[in-house]
């Protein structure tokens, strides 16, 4: 209690470095629209960044967000091979030290589980039927992860092994209605957090 009887609330926290770039990442992602195939962003430290492109630093204070020392910046990465499924693509990545985490954005069609029994053997037929399912919903995932700790301990004990995980629905497009969680999309984060690893 304060000295006036009152009960005195804490600042909220700021976010962590991860959770910071994979919203701002979102609402990047988002102001782009949707039907859009997967997105590969390396997340780099920002002062890395403002040391290699000086005009970033003043940018970011022009824009009244001037970077934390831990903070994270995605760059998304272009050009990257085609591959059948997105597992195999994500099988073939390694990235250089100086990338300290890496975020994916996807869209997929979710549904109950009840809506997958009985589907047709055809893939195509399959897929029909599911996205005209009357309780289907189409979402939008972004996934973060920061590299694991190192064994010598060089990795930065703040962020080493971090992982975020975003969700927005078509339905409710709308910043204020992103769910924000660790567990919503286990096999991505374990399947982006294996391309970190040494």
């Amino acid at each position: 209690m304060g000295h006036d009887g009152r009960v005195s609330t804490p600042e909220p926290a700021a976010p962590r470095p991860l959770l910071r770039a994979a919203l701002e990442l979102e609402r990047h992602v988002a102001a782009r629209g949707w039907d859009r195939g997967p997105a590969l962003f390396a997340l780099v430290p920002t002062s890395a960044l403002m040391a290699s492109e000086p005009g970033l630093a003043d940018h970011l204070e022009a824009a009244g967000d001037p970077a934390g020392p831990d903070d994270l910046s995605a760059v998304e990465q272009e050009g990257l091979p085609a591959t059948d499924t997105l597992e195999d693509l994500l099988g073939r990545l390694a990235w250089p030290p100086e990338v300290a985490g890496v975020a994916l954005t996807v869209e997929r069609l979710v549904v109950p589980p009840e809506a997958e029994r009985d589907l047709p053997a055809d893939p195509d037929e399959a897929a029909r039927a599911l996205a005209a399912h009357p309780d289907a919903a189409e979402i939008r995932l972004v996934v973060a992860v920061t590299r694991p700790p190192s064994p010598d301990g060089s990795a930065a004990a703040a962020q080493a092994g971090d992982q975020v995980c975003l969700l927005r629905q078509r339905a409710h497009d709308s910043d204020d209605a992103v769910a924000v969680g660790r567990d919503i999309a286990p096999g991505l984060v374990a399947a982006l957090a294996a391309t970190l690893e040494d």
